[in-house]
């Protein structure tokens, strides 16, 4: 990943947040069959290893399994806020007019070697790990257990996990923090002004 040293981002504590926020990651796999892409959620296990180990699971039909047994490395990204940056909104512009277009944005960059994993209880912990996660926020949680156990076995058969030992992470937040301090505020106005809270908040920190 093409990283400017202004934007990297090496903080294990802020990495592993946008993780736990932006489950959804694209796994991308080259093996000698080709490359393939793939959108699935991961869970994240800090403590485990030296950066972490990723969980997930996906069907069994999916070509991304051959291409894992096939011994491959991967690449897996997390995307965090993202949000176009205007030019106008830059007080340089009406000083310069030196201004362009821009993207903000934020993402890690996990990679390691997967393993395939065909087992019944792991499975399970999965789910159940995946589930829990995401239903804490509902007022009702609901768990993989409310599913009558014979339709959960026939799910289990169906899927086979994923595992990935980190071996190497990197983040990037392109925040603005290449601009001036009165730059950067006028871009964390506009980012508020057209609903990108998520994007002005990341911007504002900088202002900090």
């Amino acid at each position: 990943m093409y990283c400017q040293p202004q934007f990297k981002q090496d903080d294990p504590a802020i990495l592993q947040a946008l993780i736990r926020s932006h489950p959804l990651a694209t796994l991308v796999v080259a093996s000698p069959s080709g490359v393939t892409a793939d959108l699935l959620p991961f869970v994240l296990y800090p403590d485990e290893g030296e950066y972490g180990v990723l969980r997930a699971h996906a069907p069994r039909a999916n070509p991304v399994c051959g291409a894992l047994l096939e011994g491959a490395e991967c690449l897996v990204v997390f995307q965090g806020p993202d949000a176009y940056v205007s030019p106008s909104w830059y007080a340089s512009k009406a000083e310069t007019h030196k201004v362009v277009p821009t993207w903000n944005f934020t993402m890690v960059q996990a990679r390691g070697n997967a393993r395939l994993v065909d087992d019944g209880q792991w499975l399970r912990r999965q789910l159940d790990d995946l589930t829990d996660a995401h239903e804490a926020r509902m007022p009702q949680p609901w768990k993989v257990a409310d599913a009558p156990a014979d339709f959960l076995e026939s799910i289990c058969r169906a899927i086979v996990g994923i595992e990935i030992p980190i071996s190497a992470i990197a983040g990037k937040w392109k925040t603005s923090q290449n601009r001036s301090t009165a730059d950067r505020a006028g871009v964390t106005a506009g980012l508020q002004q057209h609903g990108e809270s998520a994007m002005a908040a990341l911007v504002a920190a900088t202002l900090a």
